[in-house]
């Protein structure tokens, strides 16, 4: 047994080196001269997110303008320092001129303890990202979002319906998050893994309840999160797992049947699953065996589930409770309908400038990833953070974030940030580079067509049969959940719907087309 006297030295000793450790970890803006505000120990400027006295993306915002004259500026994220790009064009010079310098994500999953999702492309670093994301990319061509449209249509008609049945012309009230995941749901399901689900008519099925258990970011999902991102060491320990085994045993199980039913019955189908079995015909380049396969329409599934359907919340909250907006996108709708004879096609919905306008102004105000974040691996020189500062170098492992949220709602760059003005992007008004909804980079979401397809297609249908209403439980402005590190609505989306009344002339032409 240790004696007394060696204990209390250990314990000194390890004191001694902990306190030098997170001192050296929190001084760090400071020796480098960047500005910055003064951290907590242990949890750096994250403590009023972590005593939910304000949400993460409002924190980072809140940040943000203290620094109006800043290229850039310190952050601490619990004891990792971020440096946070406010300039533009250092956010293009970082993520695509100098690509190469900053390529990595810092990722999310325990690759030991989550073995398949760890190998999802988010994660992947180098040139194995480089190979999967070459090969991934034909799967989100416009061709393929064009042969996957009739199956999105035929989900988005079954959620319309369903709402339109359920909620009567008396109208109901739905939480939209629930329905709309369920929408997503079955458009993943059909587009990623080639297979039919109808959350609606059977809600209870394996791939919408593991869906909502594992993969909505609530409050632990985030601690996770958190957890393996900035102490990585003691989740190992504690073995903290992000989704664990049922789940990636569920589609593994999934992914392998697939690829059996597909090899013996000679099926093909545009999807990124037939792309990855294709690549074991080939002589030469990267086999991608069941593990990647799974984790690839995995990482997949993840972002359409939580991630699209908040946004398309997001979405339909707006529309609601700006009538003058759904006024004029239901004219729109209602002009392709009599185009189109009440059969909407890929093309005539892409070619819908106020929808895609009412789309990207939802995403300006809730960019779908509130802040992007890159990993030096090559010492590279930033330019001065102030005008009377010094460049500075930063150094392989340093991490950078760019806030999509806080540019989207700076007055610099958005007249009336917060008001919701679909028009901003029809009169050309909007500069490219300070509006990232998806990302920036050859790092920027590689499913971006498919989700912005997927919400058009599931507000087209439902403005076709249904009109949207505040309810009493809607929050108006709305509030941002103070809890996850996602955004979403406190206390949830609620809305009132309507069905339209079928029995007027122009409705029933409309309906008799769609028949």
């Amino acid at each position: 047994m240790m004696e007394p006297s060696t204990l209390l030295l250990t314990i000194l000793t390890a004191s001694i080196c902990l306190y030098y450790f997170v001192l050296s970890k929190l001084t760090y803006f400071e020796r480098l001269k960047v500005p910055y505000v003064q951290p907590v120990p242990l949890l750096g400027n994250m403590a009023p997110f972590v005593f939910g006295r304000i949400g993460h993306v409002e924190l980072i915002q809140k940040l943000y303008n203290l620094f109006p004259n800043a290229k850039y500026f310190g952050l601490y994220d619990f004891l990792t320092p971020i440096f946070v790009i406010r300039d533009p064009e250092l956010i293009s010079e970082i993520a695509i001129k100098q690509f190469d310098n900053f390529c990595d994500h810092r990722g999310f999953v325990n690759k030991t303890l989550d073995p398949i999702a760890g190998k999802n492309l988010f994660n992947l670093q180098g040139d194995h990202w480089r190979e999967m994301r070459k090969l991934l990319s034909p799967s989100f061509t416009s061709s393929k979002m064009k042969m996957m449209f009739e199956l999105m249509s035929q989900c988005a008609e079954n959620f319309a319906n369903f709402v339109a049945t359920e909620s009567g012309i008396t109208g109901k009230t739905h939480n939209m998050k629930d329905v709309l995941c369920r929408y997503a749901n079955d458009t993943v399901a059909t587009c990623a893994f080639g297979i039919s689900v109808d959350s609606f008519k059977n809600p209870n099925n394996e791939f919408f309840v593991l869906g909502k258990k594992a993969m909505v970011f609530n409050a632990w999902i985030s601690f996770k999160f958190f957890m393996h991102r900035n102490f990585p060491l003691l989740s190992n320990l504690i073995k903290l797992r992000m989704f664990g085994p049922k789940i990636e045993n569920f589609f593994k199980d999934i992914v392998a049947s697939t690829v059996k039913v597909r090899d013996e019955q000679r099926i093909v189908r545009p999807d990124m699953i037939q792309l990855m079995m294709e690549t074991r015909n080939k002589n030469s380049g990267p086999e991608f065996d069941i593990d990647e396969m799974t984790a690839q329409a995995f990482v997949f599934f993840l972002a359409g589930f939580d991630s699209v359907s908040t946004a398309m919340c997001f979405m339909t909250h707006e529309i609601a409770v700006n009538p003058d907006v759904q006024s004029k996108l239901k004219e729109e709708i209602n002009s392709v309908l009599v185009q189109t004879n009440g059969k909407p096609t890929y093309e005539t919905i892409n070619r819908m400038k106020y929808l895609d306008a009412v789309v990207n102004e939802t995403l300006r105000l809730y960019p779908i990833a509130s802040f992007l974040d890159r990993i030096c691996i090559k010492e590279t020189e930033l330019p001065p953070a102030t005008p009377n500062s010094e460049p500075i170098r930063i150094k392989p492992g340093d991490s950078i974030w760019f806030s999509s949220f806080s540019l989207h709602h700076d007055p610099k760059y958005y007249p009336h940030p917060d008001k919701f003005n679909p028009e901003r992007f029809l009169d050309g008004s909007v500069d490219n580079s300070v509006y990232i909804p998806f990302g920036i980079g050859p790092r920027i979401c590689i499913g971006n067509r498919f989700a912005l397809m997927e919400a058009k297609v599931m507000l087209f249908y439902l403005l076709w049969r249904c009109d949207l209403e505040p309810d009493v439980k809607t929050k108006v402005p709305l509030a941002l959940d103070k809890k996850t590190i996602t955004m979403t609505a406190e206390k949830g989306f609620w809305l009132k719907i309507r069905a339209k009344n079928l029995n007027t002339p122009v409705m029933q032409c409309l309906s008799h087309g769609q028949s």
